[in-house]
């Protein structure tokens, strides 16, 4: 296929849309199933680029949920625990790599992963589209699927699923171009690599960076590198937990991430995972439940009896000082931004998420008060050096 035809570009109003290759070559992918639209491709090709070159990062099977330009989450396989499977609703038995991988990605930020779009840098297995029929997604891109899986995955939204398998030899052209306005940019593509070396340059006293710590910065950065600028990313096990994308200002990225990333640990306290919920509860009603439930508002949903459409009892109320306490038991967690932080504040904030580790790449005319605020917490930072700029 040389040509696609879109229903419309970014918004109906924006016809003719079409997908093709400038050189007029074959398009490096296959649609198997539905009709993607423009945004669809945009999330597709953007989310493969991630997890095919955090796979050639860390070798291990990757995931990412993407919505609107942007991942929601990234991960790497690892086994599930039991834990994991309560809070990302995992009701199979047997759970593939991949399938782990995808699971991991899209329970970052639940919420935002709703109506995502899914990219697995393995060849997607009935495991991982098991677990796909069952979630709000509007497609998936790999570089292959099993008979079996294919098969499930055409069930899905009446046979409607968008399902795209991607030559994962295919290799981009050196440069891009982009219209604006009718003008047109022309770039290198980004082909800077992501590795162990561009953590070598620690800059604080504690010089002491665990392996587990270096794969979580490969993660940040490999995802901040297909984020929306501004953007900061927390990560812990292999997983983006909170990705904060296209702020203007660098602290806001840094305390968006991070209260992603105090949901996410939130998901995992007693009070939340002893809910009561009823039978009949979807996984998108309890989504929603849990983010009203460990919010500031849930007394007021309390008083107005809401809590009745999905729980069997009343719950008590998660308050403020228990969430507090639940939140500063956090460790371990490594932060990546794509540019410099230009003040300390970003530091004190990450750090009440459980920050450890860092990545930025300096560069600062107040690197040195970066530097002592991470110093003052016996942090560990590198800097890369490496702007990730993404518009």
């Amino acid at each position: 296929m040389k040509l696609f035809e879109l229903k419309y570009g970014c918004n109906p109003n924006q016809k003719p849309a079409t997908v093709y290759m400038k050189d007029g070559s074959e398009l490096p992918f296959t649609i198997l199933n539905g009709r993607p639209g423009y945004i669809n491709f945009m999330d597709a090709l953007n989310s493969w680029q991630l997890v095919k070159e955090l796979k050639e990062a860390t070798g291990l099977p990757c995931a990412a949920s993407f919505k609107h330009v942007s991942p929601a989450g990234a991960a790497v396989a690892r086994p599930l625990t039991d834990i994991d499977r309560k809070i990302y609703f995992v009701e199979q038995k047997e759970v593939s790599p991949i399938a782990s991988a995808y699971i991991r990605a899209r329970g970052a930020d639940r919420l935002c992963s709703y109506g995502d779009w899914a990219a697995l840098s393995d060849v997607c297995d009935a495991s991982a589209a098991t677990y796909l029929k069952d979630e709000v997604s509007d497609g998936v891109i790999a570089p292959g699927y099993t008979d079996e899986a294919l098969e499930i995955l055409k069930t899905k939204k009446k046979g409607k699923y968008n399902v795209i398998q991607i030559d994962e030899n295919y290799v981009c052209a050196p440069q891009e171009t982009k219209d604006v306005f009718g003008i047109t940019f022309e770039q290198g593509h980004n082909n800077f690599k992501i590795g162990e070396e561009l953590l070598k340059n620690i800059v604080t006293e504690n010089k002491e960076l665990p392996k587990d710590a270096v794969i979580d910065l490969i993660v940040s950065l490999i995802t901040l590198k297909y984020t929306q600028s501004n953007s900061v990313c927390y990560v812990k096990d292999g997983m983006a937990i909170g990705v904060g994308a296209g702020q203007q200002s660098r602290i806001h990225c840094t305390r968006l991430a991070g209260s992603k990333a105090d949901n996410w640990y939130l998901r995992q306290s007693p009070q939340v995972l002893s809910l009561p919920w009823k039978d009949d509860v979807r996984r998108p009603e309890r989504d929603n439940a849990i983010d009203v439930y460990t919010s500031d508002e849930y007394e007021d949903v309390l008083r107005d009896g809401e809590w009745q459409k999905v729980f069997k009892e009343k719950p008590p109320v998660f308050t403020a000082e228990e969430k507090k306490a639940w939140i500063a038991t956090q460790k371990g967690v490594t932060v990546g931004s794509d540019a410099f932080f230009p003040f300390g504040d970003n530091i004190e904030r990450a750090r009440k998420s459980g920050a450890q580790y860092i990545a930025e790449p300096g560069g600062s005319i107040r690197d040195d008060n970066v530097i002592e605020t991470a110093n003052k917490y016996n942090m560990v930072m590198a800097f890369t050096g490496m702007r990730l700029f993404h518009h």
